[in-house]
């Protein structure tokens, strides 16, 4: 969870910084993330509000979370993430959670109930339910794990 929350620090977002690392299941990081504005789009020209008149001018559809950012950045020459561990400084929305099971996460560790859009939905808990996707919420103290 300490790499989560180190890389959750390089979100521009002043109002919620999260931060993703994948584990492997032979315990080696495949991929991290934060949420944040997409390449070549210069932060500076994010609207950084939650609360707009129009939603065009929040932050909502500019920025992409960390746990799509994180299966974005993935790499895998050698492997996948099916069967991996994610750990989040925040629970995931209810579209990051279909990417992660759809890219095969099966256990998600998470630190904050609070999501980044508040959308803790009866069927968020009901698609990891149903894919057989595991939630731990995450123990203080348990920092020496991932």
């Amino acid at each position: 969870m300490g790499t989560a929350s180190l890389w959750a620090q390089r979100s521009k977002d002043p109002g919620t910084q999260v931060g993703v690392v994948i584990i492997g299941s032979d315990d080696r990081v495949l991929s991290i993330g934060y949420n944040g504005a997409p390449n070549g789009f210069r932060d500076e020209f994010v609207p950084w509000g939650r609360e707009a008149d129009r939603p065009e001018d929040t932050k909502y559809p500019y920025v992409i979370h960390a746990e799509l950012n994180a299966v974005l950045n993935f790499k895998g020459l050698t492997s996948d993430l099916r069967g991996s561990t994610l750990y989040t400084t925040h629970f995931p929305c209810n579209e990051c959670t279909k990417a992660l099971i759809q890219v095969g996460v099966k256990r998600i560790v998470y630190k904050s109930d609070v999501t980044n859009m508040n959308l803790l939905s009866e069927v968020t808990f009901t698609l990891l339910e149903v894919c057989g996707v595991t939630i731990e919420k995450f123990k203080e103290g348990d920092e020496g794990e991932q």
